[in-house]
């Protein structure tokens, strides 16, 4: 087992990090920021090498298995719905048919038909497939576990440094469950805070200050030199480890050109913003894998409202097709590239929906069994996981449990399932607990 403590310790001599940080960095002429990028330093060497990377389509409130990965043309109308099945471009996979993009490049997406866990409700279910764990219920909001890109971000760090190893857009989803909770707040996610496609999209944290960019290099080292003589304790809560990661490197982050370069969708040949869409889904797909270039880790898309209790053509006619470009052309972009061997792709929410339509021409929420979608960072395309009963009802074949998908991201991105974390109580908690990968995808 693996086991990566909290954030104290003590020295050979028998001195804390406190009584180092009062006494001796003074003498050594190091500022606060300065100790904790050593410390940062130093716990990359407990980091796996790893080139892989991850982005998410996170489908909140529940996207229909019944009307894209899961289709049943031989069931009932009020099972079936409103679509059409359609063939893709692996034989004997079919897709619903507003996904006829997705079911051209079938060849490189996998599907997981027979995930499941025993909840209906949305704040809990949301915890459960983003942590790996049941969370709160409705009446207590507060995550209790470290969401899957933290628990990335601690694990393998960016890979190019300023570049946040994190970041959700447009911003983390409203129930707070994509946060790192007793991992620190260095791990939190890097927030976006903008569409991505606005006319006058910038990214609000990498705006620089009135004023600042007219200022002169020496005026910058002035300025951090103020961050660094804060006189303030490193506490065990992550802290000031949090704030020298989004606040001590926020001037290279504004003012080195790189992280803003890759925030630039302007950069990008207008035909192939066309490409992906010019929708809040596409131009967020291509600004993830800009981000994955230039460093980052975990991207971490939050798309818009799948929660269909009423007239569930209406929202799909919507939803589907931004969504279906958006995939698509990411994965044919990405392996254009050359790069989708080391980015995983991954389309979840926190539940599917009712095999059986509602008396408003909706579906309600199901976990009992529902679909995912996997591409990309080394698994197996053209892979169907699993089996759904005759009418979508239930799981038939090889159930799949929310950690199962975790340990086989991690697996992925070549983090070890041994590791454990201690938790505000200083007890050991395994990042997959009971979970495998999936071995039918490698």
């Amino acid at each position: 087992m693996k086991l990566f403590a909290g954030s104290s310790y003590r020295n050979c001599s028998g001195a804390t990090r406190r009584e180092f940080l009062q006494i001796g960095v003074p003498c050594l002429g190091l500022g606060l920021a300065d100790l904790l990028r050593l410390e940062a330093q130093a716990a990359e060497a407990d980091r796996p090498a790893s080139g892989k990377s991850l982005i998410v389509f996170w489908t909140d409130g529940g996207l229909s298995q019944q009307d894209t990965y899961d289709t049943k043309p031989d069931a009932p109308a009020e099972y079936r719905g409103m679509y059409r099945t359609i063939d893709t471009a692996v034989s004997g996979v079919a897709l619903g048919e507003r996904l006829p993009r997705q079911a051209r490049v079938m060849q490189h997406l996998s599907l997981v038909r027979s995930v499941h866990h025993e909840n209906g409700i949305h704040a809990p279910s949301a915890h459960w497939m983003q942590t790996g764990y049941f969370g709160p219920t409705l009446a207590r909001n507060a995550a209790q576990k470290p969401s899957l890109g933290s628990v990335i971000a601690r694990s393998l760090g960016s890979r190019r440094p300023p570049m946040p190893a994190y970041v959700t857009m447009p911003k983390s989803e409203a129930f707070g469950y994509q946060g790192a909770v007793y991992l620190g707040k260095a791990y939190n996610p890097f927030e976006v805070g903008a569409d991505p496609n606005a006319a006058d999209f910038k990214v609000p944290n990498l705006t620089l200050p009135e004023g600042l960019a007219s200022r002169s290099v020496d005026a910058r080292r002035t300025l951090l030199k103020k961050f660094d003589s804060l006189r303030r304790e490193i506490d065990e809560s992550g802290v000031m480890e949090g704030l020298d990661t989004f606040k001590g490197q926020a001037l290279e982050l504004v003012a080195g050109k790189g992280v803003r370069e890759a925030f630039d969708l302007g950069r990008e040949a207008p035909e192939l913003r066309d490409r992906y869409g010019r929708h809040r889904y596409g131009q967020s797909a291509l600004l993830a894998r800009r981000l994955i270039e230039a460093g980052a880790r975990c991207v971490n898309i939050n798309t818009g409202n799948w929660d269909h209790h009423n007239d569930i053509v209406k929202g799909l006619d919507e939803h589907l097709p931004p969504l279906d470009r958006a995939i698509a052309a990411l994965v044919e972009d990405l392996d254009e590239r050359g790069m989708l061997g080391d980015v995983a792709v991954y389309c979840v929410g926190e539940f599917g929906r009712t095999p059986r339509m509602n008396g408003h021409a909706g579906r309600d929420h199901w976990s009992d069994c529902f679909s995912v979608l996997l591409a990309g960072g080394g698994m197996q395309g053209g892979r169907v996981v699993g089996t759904s009963e005759k009418w979508g009802g239930g799981v038939r074949e090889r159930p799949v449990a929310p950690l199962d998908l975790l340990a086989t991201l991690y697996r992925v991105l070549g983090i070890p399932l041994d590791v454990h974390y201690e938790d505000s109580s200083g007890r050991p908690v395994s990042i997959v607990g009971s979970g495998k990968p999936i071995e039918e995808l490698f």
